[in-house]
């Protein structure tokens, strides 16, 4: 995968990223340290940024048919809201975690390059291919976040030393990512009907779209009607997790799927 230099591309983001999560998990003189070490931060996810936009006017549409291109957006989007919440919660942890996640997204890449071309089938040149895409990304990506910071719970229900901080920081995850997803749904529904006269057909990818809105629409009721129950919420959280990947790419190696209006993907 040479196409816009992107092995030089992920090699300046992860240095940055190391740096950068190095100096701000070193214990002393904070302050001084985390303004660069965020800048540095800063600095790796605008590297990627500005990849996609090259590699959108390169390829003359959006880079979000298959799923090499939706990896680019996971490895842009989780440093973003690992930022977004160290700067509101101060959570080194989870912004270390965040920025390794997407690294190993954008290393998959590395490992695997595709041959990039410029064409879209009918059906994706839709106004509402975009907007489907971003939101389902975000929400992803917010998803994604939530199960690290249940695998963290996990580990300290396991120790016996609290898993409040890491609750309430999951809800936030999980609310939010839970409102794009749910858009998310809508706008796909939107598209099918503009694509093949159909809201709704129960196509495996629906399907497994679904399971993954009510796995982690059952967090929330659970967390509603249980607040005070720790292991079972972050169980529930892990598993939601397990249902979206299947649903962002494992569906396409189920024989069902493989008539599915929704193979168009790739790999």
């Amino acid at each position: 995968m040479n196409w816009l230099n992107y092995p030089l591309v992920v090699l300046v983001s992860f240095t940055l990223w190391i740096l950068g999560t190095f100096l701000l998990l070193i214990p002393f003189k904070r302050k001084q340290k985390d303004a660069a070490g965020l800048t540095l931060v800063a600095v790796g996810i605008l590297v990627i940024a500005w990849f996609i936009i090259q590699l959108w006017i390169h390829l003359d549409r959006p880079p979000m048919r298959t799923l090499g291109e939706t990896r680019l957006w996971y490895g842009f989007f989780l440093p973003v809201i690992g930022y977004l919440t160290f700067l509101r919660w101060r959570y080194r942890w989870f912004l270390a975690l965040s920025l390794l996640l997407a690294s190993v997204f954008l290393f998959i890449n590395y490992l695997h390059p595709e041959n990039y071309d410029k064409t879209l089938m009918p059906a994706l040149q839709s106004p509402w291919f975009v907007p489907h895409v971003i939101v389902y990304m975000i929400a992803y990506s917010l998803l994604a976040a939530s199960s690290l910071v249940a695998l963290k719970g996990l580990y300290h229900h396991w120790k016996e030393t609290g898993v409040q901080e890491e609750l309430s920081l999951a809800d936030n995850m999980v609310y939010i990512g839970f409102a794009f997803l749910t858009l998310g749904l809508l706008f796909g529904a939107l598209w099918a009907k503009e694509a093949w006269g159909h809201y709704w057909t129960w196509d495996p990818k629906e399907t497994w779209a679904f399971l993954t809105w009510a796995g982690y629409l059952s967090y929330i009721h659970f967390r509603i009607y249980a607040p005070k129950k720790a292991l079972t919420p972050l169980l529930i959280i892990s598993l939601a997790f397990v249902i979206l990947l299947i649903c962002w790419f494992g569906i396409n190696y189920l024989p069902a799927a493989q008539n599915s209006v929704h193979t168009y993907s790739g790999s």
